[in-house]
């Protein structure tokens, strides 16, 4: 979608007309006005298929209208008319492919043939689907140690194909399971069960309508998860007061424009939806959340001591936690004037802010990657878990933590095995059903598996689906290793910037999209999903498959398990891809929370994995909820350097991951054009920059190398001192792979020290940052 470069502020609610117009343009682009029309009627309905983009759950009642704008861009994206064949990749070589967008790559259209790259010819050509599974069983079986090979997995990827991913993978030999979860939410699966004793949110949708009040922290709801806006537009509606934290003033957070409302429509009217937002450093959200719950102990203190009401649930921490005494040493010696400088924000906001919670009988705490995507991203996430605790806000109607998942089932892929690190329990069950013993040392995540890399200790990369080269950090080093590999293997719907930084062979398998009719043996089959909320249900295309060379993800994985493994494997592979009510037995018999899995699925809506949290089960070495400690306030938002600013990594509204779906970013008024750098008006003056000038981003590394991006835009934006923001992917090789959680592991992409400096090229037919 080519729209002329400019920088035109947007003084429109979220959703909307603006939503609606987007919408058509964009099925109109990929040639389905009608087709796409059509399909978008069946996402999130029960008999219909599953959104394709983000995690956020269906109502339990839905309405013919379940879908939101980028949803939409999602399913107009893999519905497209649109095809890339083989006489595309005849007119195209791989070298010239690398100097197109990843925007014009992605549009060229579905892939419609498996394709093998041809090192003579720099291009990929046909190849058969057998010769491509006996391609990666050769360089598979070559290996002298299965640990060798990568296992990649996009949150796309259903629960019935990725428990077969995971089957093979194990019956070959590793656990290396690297995964779009260690990018961005690992410091939720590896922060919460520390503290309450399981990796995932405790609220169900319903509880949104019960709520007194929600506190968001670090997530933009009206690009990420849009879906989310209806219930937080109905809750603000009823009265529920919003406090919302975030560097940005999102759009969405200030106001939205409910495309189902007709009043709202037709009147140009909106909802309100933050009762208050406050701009918080980036990397300042602990500051915050310390300041907050400093306030609740000292208040509770006082008020006990004049025999008054209790501020803190003394019943719910006496029966239920452990280790309150020495977080409230802790925040008693935090200090004021730490707390406002590391947070950007005053103590008047945060004792509102702490006024609101102290009343709310329920509340929700709603985080994203603005605090999962820091070095201490896991102890951010505990912090948040403190604040419920300290309330008694876990296993109460209308209240809990409420982590927003990205995409579609990255939560369900966990739960079915995709891990570096399956417990025992898990491992024991496996063995017990299929009688192969799987490996039990832990394996790679992302992190570990690009070191493991750049090390040459890994041969082989297999990714089902994702953008793995494009996602991953520090690009200098990270897509160099992966040029160095033996083999690459990619399965996707579509071309992308991964298909091009390749290994000395490679291989694209095209596969069939969420949208699309799933015909095997038994007849049609369904997949499952399981959204944010830890709901579970079947997802079904209506759609004629984009080529009929297509493959789904399962008959792929069986594909190369049978290559690959030959007679030594124990796994009926056929059996389980002619019917994936086998592959959903299979899941029942080792992973008891899925009881009559099948039958359970055919109820419409799915049904519930109940966390233990919710029930106020402590799945902890404790066996109770713990009260854990974080030393410091997070970030120093001067780091050791005057000209350091912290930069956090963003995506604009036309764009889902690493997929962009145009060049714009509608609501911040950024058109055609994305390289650019947001600053505030004090840090644009401090080094005498305007609108319009051209800088590169040069990270304050520490290990000597230098990671830098060039000729970026600088446009004046409402900004937190000391900090700015650019779109990713274009920026990820500014995070350096030294910049993640210890912990998790996942990269601080969200806090990047970085100094401005002014280019010393220009970039010819440049404009003006306002027209």
């Amino acid at each position: 979608m080519s729209e002329r470069k400019s920088i035109q502020p947007y003084h429109h609610p979220a959703g909307g007309w603006g939503a609606l117009k987007a919408v058509g343009a964009h099925l109109i682009e990929q040639g389905i006005p009608v087709k796409g029309a059509a399909t978008l009627g069946c996402m999130n309905q029960p008999e219909g298929f599953d959104c394709p983009g983000c995690a956020w759950p269906d109502p339990k009642h839905t309405s013919s209208f379940e879908f939101c704008e980028n949803g939409a861009k999602a399913v107009a994206w893999e519905a497209t008319a649109k095809r890339c064949t083989p006489e595309f990749f005849a007119d195209h070589t791989v070298t010239e492919l690398s100097a197109w967008s990843d925007y014009d790559l992605e549009m060229v259209g579905r892939l419609t043939h498996p394709m093998a790259y041809d090192g003579a010819a720099d291009r990929y050509l046909p190849v058969r689907w057998s010769k491509a599974f006996s391609i990666i069983a050769r360089h598979l079986n070559a290996l002298p140690d299965p640990n060798m090979a990568e296992f990649y997995t996009s949150g796309r990827t259903s629960n019935e194909a990725a428990f077969l991913y995971q089957l093979f993978v194990r019956e070959y030999g590793t656990n290396n399971f690297p995964d779009c979860s260690n990018m961005c939410h690992e410091a939720t699966s590896v922060g919460l069960p520390q503290s309450i004793g399981v990796g995932k949110g405790t609220v169900v949708l319903e509880d949104f309508d019960k709520t007194d009040c929600i506190f968001i922290f670090g997530q933009n709801p009206g690009t990420n998860s849009p879906r989310m806006m209806t219930d937080l537009r109905n809750a603000s509606r009823r009265g529920a007061s919003i406090i919302s934290f975030n560097p940005f003033r999102e759009r969405a957070l200030e106001r939205f424009q409910a495309p189902q409302s007709p009043i709202e429509m037709t009147t140009l009217s909106a909802t309100q939806i933050s009762s208050r937002l406050y701009q918080v450093r980036i990397g300042g959200d602990v500051a915050v959340i310390k300041g907050i719950m400093k306030i609740l102990v000292e208040e509770d203190d006082a008020a006990r001591a004049q025999g008054g009401q209790a501020v803190l649930d003394w019943t719910f921490i006496r029966d239920h936690t452990d280790g309150l005494d020495a977080l409230v040493s802790d925040l008693k010696a935090t200090q004021w004037p730490e707390i406002e400088r590391c947070s950007g924000l005053g103590r008047a906001d945060i004792e509102y802010a702490a006024s609101v919670y102290k009343k709310a009988e329920r509340a929700i705490i709603v985080y994203g990657m603005g605090i999962t995507q820091h070095r201490r991203g896991a102890q951010a996430v505990q912090q948040l878990a403190n604040l419920a605790l300290l309330r008694g806000h876990i296993g109460r109607e209308g209240a809990g933590i409420c982590p927003v998942r990205g995409h579609s089932n990255v939560q369900g892929d966990r739960t079915v095995g995709i891990t570096e690190v399956p417990s025992q329990d898990f491992l024991d069950r496996l063995e017990l059903r299929f009688g192969f013993k799987p490996p039990r040392g832990h394996g790679h995540n992302v992190v570990t598996a690009l070191e493991a890399m750049i090390c040459g200790d890994v041969k082989v990369f297999v990714a089902m689906g994702g953008n793995f080269a494009a996602a991953i950090p520090d690009w200098q080093l990270t897509q160099a290793a992966l040029r160095s590999l033996d083999l690459t293997v990619h399965i996707s719907t579509k071309l992308n910037r991964s298909h091009l930084i390749h290994g000395r062979d490679a291989l694209i398998l095209p596969c069939l999209g969420r949208t699309e009719v799933d015909i095997q043996a038994a007849g049609p089959q369904s997949i499952t999903v399981e959204d944010s909320m830890s709901m579970v249900h079947a997802s079904a295309g209506r759609n004629q498959p984009a080529s009929d060379h297509l493959l789904s993800e399962p008959a792929i994985v069986a594909g190369m398990a049978r290559a690959t493994l030959g007679g030594r494997s124990v796994v009926d592979w056929d059996g389980f891809v002619a019917d994936y009510d086998r592959i959903r037995d299979a899941i029942e018999d080792v992973l008891p929370i899925f009881q009559d899995f099948n039958a359970r699925i055919r109820v419409p809506g799915g049904f519930h994995l109940v966390p233990t949290a919710r029930e106020r089960v402590w799945a902890t070495a404790s066996g109770k909820a713990n009260f854990l400690v974080f030393d410091g306030l997070g970030e120093d938002p001067n780091d050791d350097h005057p000209e350091t600013l912290w930069l956090s990594t963003i995506r604009s509204h036309d764009q889902y991951n690493t997929t962009v779906y145009s060049l714009s970013d509608r609501y911040r008024g950024v058109y055609g054009q994305r390289d650019i750098v947001f600053l505030n008006q004090l840090e644009m003056d401090k080094r005498e920059f305007k609108d319009g000038d051209r800088v590169d981003l040069v990270t304050a590394s520490v290990d000597g190398i230098e990671r830098r991006v060039r000729n970026f835009l600088v446009v004046g934006y409402s900004f937190p001192n000391g900090c700015c923001a650019a779109y990713y992917p274009e920026t990820n090789p500014l995070v350096p792979l030294y910049a993640h959680d210890p912990l998790s592991f996942t990269p601080s992409s969200k806090g990047i020290p970085v100094r401005l400096e002014r280019s010393s090229a220009t970039v010819a037919g440049d404009l003006s940052a306002k027209e």
